[in-house]
């Protein structure tokens, strides 16, 4: 009897493992397939004009110019929108973990912003034009900024909840009778405790943000040029590539594809800055 049960949890572990490995193998097959086809296609569409130059007269015809204007402007709307959410969710964060706790109005808030969390990007671009035309306002840098922030908002907040729900409350409790009040203490010790899982949640929406589409094709709009006002539309990359990819012609195609390389690098760039970013900062964490 004992034979047989023991023989049955090797045959679990043994069928586990080849799920584990099927799991990470479908995972990175995809992912090396994607960059292999952004790779192959963009690669030969790179050049210096692309990445310093705006697009110029006849650009989606084939002629001249570069993305330089979508870089940018895809640059101004992640940075203001996660400076905006930032703005918001370490108080809010803060709040859950140091003042409301597990009570319920901290769960009813945890709830309302896994829902969020979940909304289509599309929905809040929507939301963000009907307000905008209530408004009078017209599609440019600041609506696709305060948009991108609200969809950024509730995945920083609750990357942050969980990275401070880690905090040890030897140390809240220490603090506390040392006599420092709770703001202090969230402030001097949460936070400097947390400081690795703020980067990460800061860089998570940041991609986020940058990566997203629907969002800002309502809100921001699309343009040639380079935003000089938060009144002025902006371009961005994933529209960039959107846009090239709908031209009949195989040079702005391609140029898509380069688009869609440089995109992909921004993005890889914050991923691997994210964990040197934390383990720089994890230093100044309690072990």
């Amino acid at each position: 009897m004992r034979h047989t049960r023991f023989r049955r949890r090797r045959i679990e572990e043994y069928i586990f493992k080849i799920l584990m490995y099927l799991s990470f193998l479908l995972v990175a097959s995809s992912l090396g397939f994607i960059l292999l086809t952004v790779l192959v296609k963009g690669l030969p569409a790179m050049n210096w004009a692309m990445v310093t130059q705006s697009p110029k007269g006849g650009y989606y015809l084939g002629k001249e110019g570069g993305i330089l204007n979508a870089i940018i402007g895809s640059l101004y709307l992640a940075g203001g929108g996660t400076l905006l959410a930032f703005i918001f969710s370490l108080p809010l964060a803060l709040f859950l973990e140091v003042y409301a706790r597990r009570s319920r109005m901290a769960n009813i808030i945890r709830l309302s912003l896994d829902v969020l969390w979940g909304i289509p990007s599309i929905v809040y671009g929507a939301f963000g034009f009907i307000i905008m035309l209530s408004l009078n306002m017209r599609s440019s840098l600041l609506g696709g900024i305060i948009v991108l922030a609200l969809l950024e908002l509730p995945i920083m907040t609750r990357a942050m909840d969980e990275v401070i729900r880690l905090t040890p409350p030897d140390l809240e409790a220490a603090s506390l009778a040392l006599g420092a009040t709770r703001l202090e203490t969230a402030i001097h010790v949460v936070v400097r405790q947390v400081l690795p899982g703020i980067a990460t949640a800061i860089l998570l929406a940041f991609g986020r943000g940058i990566g997203d589409a629907a969002s800002v094709m309502f809100t921001a709009g699309y343009t040639d040029r380079i935003p000089t006002s938060l009144l002025r539309p902006a371009a961005s990359l994933p529209l960039a590539v959107f846009f090239q990819l709908n031209t009949p012609f195989p040079e702005v195609q391609r140029r898509a594809y380069a688009a869609a390389l440089i995109l992909t690098l921004i993005v890889l760039a914050i991923s691997l800055g994210s964990r040197w970013l934390s383990g720089r900062l994890s230093k100044y964490a309690v072990k």
